[in-house]
Formats: C-alpha cells, sequence, structure tokens
C-alpha cells in the first residue's frame, strides 16, 4: 500500500511539474501572439522602415510622427552604460564572494546582494531622483541631472543581483581539481582566478552577464523617472533619454483605445519583446553549455 501511494504521489508531481513546464511556453507564447495581433495593425496606417528609421517620435502632431529609432538608441545607450559599470563590479563582486571572502563574510555578502534584488524598481527610482539625480547635476555642472547617465547607474545597481548571484555559483561550480592543478603548477591564487576559474566559468559569467542586461533593457519605472524622458538621439551621456518601456508606461493611459498611436505602442512591445528574447536566449545558451 505504501509503495502504491508513493508512485501516485510521485506521478501527480512528475505531472503537475511538467503542466507547469507546458503554461509557461503557452503564456508566453499567447503574450507575443497578443502583441502581435495588436501592434500589426499598426504597420497598415504606418510603414514598418518609417516606424523603425524614424527619428522623431511624435504621436500628437499632424501628421503624427512615429518614428522609433531615438527610443531604441536610448534604450540601448542607457543598457550600454549600465552594462559597463555593472558587469565588472558585478564579476569581481562575484569572484571575491567566491574565491576570497570568510566563510561569515561570504554568507553575509551572498545574503546582502539577494536581498538587494528584492527592492522595487519605483522605489530604486524614488531614491534616484532624491539623491542621484541632484549630485550628478551639482558634480559634472549640468543643466539637469535626468540623463541617461543617472539612469545607467541605477539600473547598473538593478543589474548587480542578478550578475553576481549567477555568476558566483557559476564559479564555485569549477572543479576542485583545475585549482589543485594551477597551484600544484606553481600558479599563485591570483593566477588560478584569472587565468583557471574565470576562463572554466565564463559560459555561466556571460549568462549571468545577458539576464542582467534583459532585466535592464526590460526595466520601465526606474528610467522613466531619472533619465528626463526626452525622445531624441543623444550625443553625450549627460543628455535626456527617453527609453521603449518609459514611452509605453507613459502613454498608454493617454491614448484612444484602437487608435494609431494606441497600437503603435503596442508595436514598441513588439520590438522589445523580440529584443529580450533574444538577449535570454543567448543567456540560456551559456547557461546550458556551463552545465554541460
Amino acid at each position: 500500500m505504501k509503495k502504491i501511494f508513493t508512485f501516485i504521489k510521485d506521478f501527480l508531481i512528475e505531472r503537475i511539474i511538467f503542466l507547469c513546464g507546458i503554461l509557461a511556453i503557452i503564456f508566453v507564447f499567447l503574450i507575443f501572439l497578443f502583441l502581435l495581433n495588436q501592434g500589426i495593425s499598426f504597420f497598415g496606417a504606418y510603414s514598418l522602415w518609417d516606424f523603425l528609421g524614424g527619428k522623431f517620435w511624435y504621436p500628437a502632431s499632424d501628421p503624427p510622427q512615429f518614428g522609433i529609432l531615438s527610443l531604441v538608441i536610448g534604450s540601448l545607450f542607457v543598457t550600454i552604460q549600465a552594462a559597463l559599470i555593472s558587469i565588472p563590479l558585478g564579476v569581481m563582486t562575484a569572484l571575491f564572494i567566491a574565491e576570497i571572502a570568510p566563510p561569515v563574510i561570504k554568507d553575509i555578502l551572498k545574503s546582502v546582494v539577494e536581498l538587494l534584488a528584492a527592492i522595487p524598481s519605483v522605489v530604486i527610482g524614488f531614491i534616484g531622483m532624491i539623491t542621484l539625480v541632484p549630485l550628478v547635476r551639482k558634480l559634472f555642472n549640468i543643466p539637469t541631472g535626468l540623463s541617461s547617465f543617472s539612469g545607467a547607474l541605477m539600473l547598473a545597481f538593478m543589474a548587480m543581483p542578478t550578475i553576481v548571484s549567477i555568476s558566483e555559483d557559476a564559479i564555485r561550480s569549477v572543479p576542485w581539481s583545475y585549482k589543485e592543478g594551477a597551484i600544484a603548477l606553481g600558479a599563485t591564487r591570483w593566477q588560478t582566478m584569472y587565468r583557471i576559474i574565470l576562463p572554466a566559468s565564463l559560459p555561466g559569467i556571460m549568462g549571468a552577464v545577458m539576464l542582467g542586461m534583459g532585466r535592464v533593457i526590460g526595466e520601465t519605472m526606474a528610467v522613466m523617472m531619472i533619465t528626463g524622458n526626452a525622445a531624441h538621439i543623444p550625443s553625450s551621456v549627460f543628455d535626456p533619454v527617453r527609453t521603449m518601456t518609459a514611452t509605453i508606461a507613459a502613454e498608454m493611459g493617454e491614448t484612444v483605445k484602437g487608435s494609431t498611436h494606441y497600437h503603435s505602442l503596442f508595436a514598441i512591445g513588439l520590438v522589445l519583446f523580440i529584443i529580450t528574447f533574444i538577449i535570454n536566449f543567448i543567456a540560456d545558451t551559456f547557461m546550458r553549455k556551463t552545465r554541460r
């Protein structure tokens, strides 16, 4: 009787897990279909080339202009700056936690880093508006601190927990035999870390970076509050910019349902979905390579 009960329990748990996995795939597919259904009708009234290559986003002008090139560049501009800040700091922090920090400090740092991921983005944006924006304005003597640089700093702070946590797991998964072999050959601790451990864990680190950047490029509230929301192509890191996510969040509540402007926002969402999907696909490829 006990064996039968165990068999039924295992069977149900396996089927529930399988069902959850299938439902996750179905939900993602349905989201894509919804965006495609709402966004594809926009291209009946506006050309795809003008949408992707247009420099001006003036949906309320006459005639309206729906060029998202400035929005795409603004999103990439902020994302690249955040990557340049968060990747070195995140990887070095992960290396310190995994290889250098004493056990007590290691547990504390890992817990603190994971707790940072739980802070809501709107709270981070509010803190950035109150503290970071005035500091950037005074420090660099610029007209406004609402710029891509300010947004990149806050987004780097938001991406670091993901980068640190996954990179630390990848570094810890490097077999001890690699480290022992390097030390036996006369390598110092630092040489072992940057010549053996980092190259061996590189696929996992790349996956962590991609997932962190996926969060950055999909962030909404923090960038909408800090980057200045100016829909133009920036000429420096201290220029205000506007991202695709901020445009959707700021304008969706003001549009007439079924209008061209309404469907253009779904078209932006479709572009953003494709970019995020590509980033996550690359990250998953690196993660699977690490597991192998």
